[in-house]
């Protein structure tokens, strides 16, 4: 894979096309990969993409561009958080164009699941505020575009991957005393993070493509968990299924 190419000063007459996206049109593909984690972004840049270019470091929020097999790929970080992800989700839909959008994070495991397992979210519940107000006060039901879905499932068969699909949900605490994840497992619930409903709420709203593939990098019973720097950057499987999906 090549080096990141050097990302080219902007003349002092082209300002960001966004608040948080210091792009100019056409500098992000129309499919693009959403780690929470900036690092993870630079990461994917640089060891899964062909040439890729850096487009945003506003707030060290990571964007690049390159090419995977051929096909125009971006990769933006977008935070922890439904609000985090929704600024960055509704910037690139509604600004830059962007069609179909694959969260790539992590999550707690529950259930059948074990430590470094893929799941694939069909549906995102969440106790997020934000889910109701952006559907007038409706309980809506955030799924993932099914051709992406099936996309993946059959690209993590094909390389061997050990995946679940199933409900995820994305909360608003990381530390929760309540008892909301019994009652999640008991309602089968896979994985618990913390933007997949955001992302499936907005691409709802303007008719784009999304789906949420997570890794399991701790597990919630248990309290066995991976490393930061694993996290960080040892998740190539789920970043190949989402990269096959999104050019199936």
């Amino acid at each position: 894979m090549g080096l990141i190419a050097t990302l080219i000063e902007q003349p002092s007459t082209l300002v960001a096309m966004t608040v948080h996206i210091g792009a100019n049109k056409g500098d992000i593909a129309e499919t693009i990969l959403l780690p929470g984690d900036p690092l993870r972004a630079k990461w994917v840049a640089e060891n899964m993409l062909e040439g890729a270019v850096q487009y945003n470091s506003v707030r060290n929020m990571f964007g690049y561009t390159g090419t995977y097999k051929g096909n125009r790929v971006s990769v933006q970080g977008t935070g922890m958080g439904i609000p985090s992800i929704s600024i960055y989700v509704t910037e690139l839909f509604k600004d830059f164009d962007v069609q179909t959008a694959i969260r790539i994070g992590t999550c707690g495991g529950l259930g059948k699941t074990q430590l470094r397992d893929v799941i694939i979210g069909m549906a995102a519940s969440t106790d997020s505020g934000t889910n109701r107000r952006a559907t007038g006060g409706l309980d809506f039901a955030p799924i993932a575009n099914y051709d992406l879905l099936k996309a993946a499932v059959d690209a993590a068969a094909a390389h061997g991957v050990t995946y679940h699909v199933g409900g995820i949900a994305s909360m608003d605490l990381f530390y929760d005393d309540s008892n909301a994840l019994d009652v999640l497992e008991a309602h089968g619930v896979l994985g618990v993070e913390m933007e997949a409903s955001g992302l499936y709420t907005i691409a709802a709203k303007y008719g784009r493509r999304a789906l949420a593939i997570c890794t399991v990098s701790d597990m919630i019973r248990t309290h066995e968990k991976t490393s930061s720097e694993e996290r960080e950057t040892g998740f190539k499987a789920m970043v190949e299924v989402a990269l096959e999906a999104a050019f199936a």
